[in-house]
């Protein structure tokens, strides 16, 4: 099958989430990179678009030129998709242009800065029929699936209560050296990454796992934020009460500061018949308690699985697969909605999924603004 032509923009020399993202795209094998506009230094574009062996005709100055040049080829020649992979600021400008002007996107989350830039994407995807993939990458994970059809299923009988936690240690290094390093990392900064540092880059990822594995939506939240450290403008901690309904609670903790902690997120969601546990450092393991028999546990790549979970492993049972390949899930699922094919609306994140972590990232940050109070959603 003809591969989709696809453009980046941002994820040049050194940047981690630009080189995962090349990864996925290849690994799911329905895309080929042939150009973009990778850093916003052009020399350095450049210099990333020999290293990667894609001709400079295609390396753009700006997004205003990428526009222009890839709309004056041929449909058959011009780049269909664009992947954004650039600090938050910048998502909402580019994506905004890309989809007025007829292009399918892959995303990096949080989509946007404010709701306001969410709801205007939304609308603007609608409007222009056009696919809008957001990469909360752990939806790609098999398990994380197979999790998704347990609970449809009923496994769990009444759910009665939904745990989730993400917790990083590696800001420690950057706030404790003191000085600039802090004004170096964008991340710190609300001009680059809007109003949430902590709750805005990790805590949403695991408020979008529990709405994507339980079909549930949160209602209200109360939230409880700390910057740690004086001089930090923004949130590096926060723990996040849930309110599904009068009967179902729930919580989320995230934090940049746990010593020693690498990228440990997990979801529990508590059923009155059963439970389960996945985490994403060992994600080949879905675990299932129950009061009545031994413990269960769902791995890749078995016929016990359901559809979804089985058609997002890509080795045989046994082999170690990560986050390349969860992203790869994505990717592929994208793929089939930009070619119109039959796909299942649970194979990649929406511009839906953005305007609803928007709407948390800012509920949580008004939440703790008001003194920690409730907030709907």
């Amino acid at each position: 099958m003809k591969k989709i032509k696809m453009g980046m923009i941002g994820g040049g020399i050194g940047a981690f989430i630009g080189d995962a993202h090349r990864r996925a795209s290849r690994i799911c094998n329905d895309y080929e990179l042939v150009g973009g506009v990778f850093d916003v230094d052009y020399e350095k574009s450049k210099e990333f678009a020999v290293m990667e062996g894609i001709s400079l005709d295609r390396c753009y100055k700006s997004v205003d030129a990428l526009i222009k040049a890839e709309l004056a080829m041929p449909a058959k020649e011009r780049m269909e998709v664009i992947a954004i992979v650039t600090p938050n600021a910048l998502h909402f400008p580019f994506a905004k242009k890309f989809l007025n002007n007829g292009f399918h996107l892959v995303c990096e989350k949080p989509m946007t800065i404010t709701v306001k830039e969410a709801l205007e994407l939304e609308r603007l995807v609608a409007k222009n029929k056009l696919t809008f993939a957001l990469t909360h990458t752990y939806t790609g994970y098999p398990m994380v699936r197979q999790m998704r059809d347990l609970i449809a299923k009923g496994v769990l009988g009444t759910i009665q209560r939904i745990d989730a936690q993400y917790y990083q240690g590696w800001i420690n290094a950057i706030i404790h050296g003191g000085g600039t390093r802090i004004t170096g990392v964008w991340r710190l900064d609300p001009k680059h990454a809007g109003a949430s540092s902590c709750m805005g880059d990790i805590g949403v990822h695991a408020f979008n796992l529990i709405e994507y594995t339980t079909g549930l939506e949160v209602k209200e939240i109360l939230s409880d934020l700390n910057s740690v450290k004086d001089g930090i403008k923004l949130d590096l901690d926060g723990t996040v009460l849930l309110r599904f309904s009068k009967k179902l609670k729930g919580v989320i903790r995230a934090s940049q500061v746990c010593g020693g902690l690498e990228n440990d997120i997990t979801i529990s969601v508590y059923g009155s018949k059963a439970s389960l546990r996945w985490g994403q450092e060992n994600p080949n393991y879905l675990y299932m308690f129950s009061d009545s028999e031994p413990i269960k546990v769902y791995k890749p790549a078995h016929t016990y699985n359901g559809k979804l979970a089985e058609e997002g492993h890509t080795m045989p049972s046994g082999h170690p697969e990560g986050i390349y390949e969860a992203l790869a899930n994505i990717y592929k699922g994208a793929a089939k909605s930009i070619r119109k094919q039959k796909f299942n609306p649970a194979e990649f994140p929406t511009v839906h999924d953005g305007v609803r972590g928007m709407k948390f990232i800012h509920a949580v940050v008004n939440s703790n603004t008001k003194g920690n109070t409730w907030v709907k959603i």
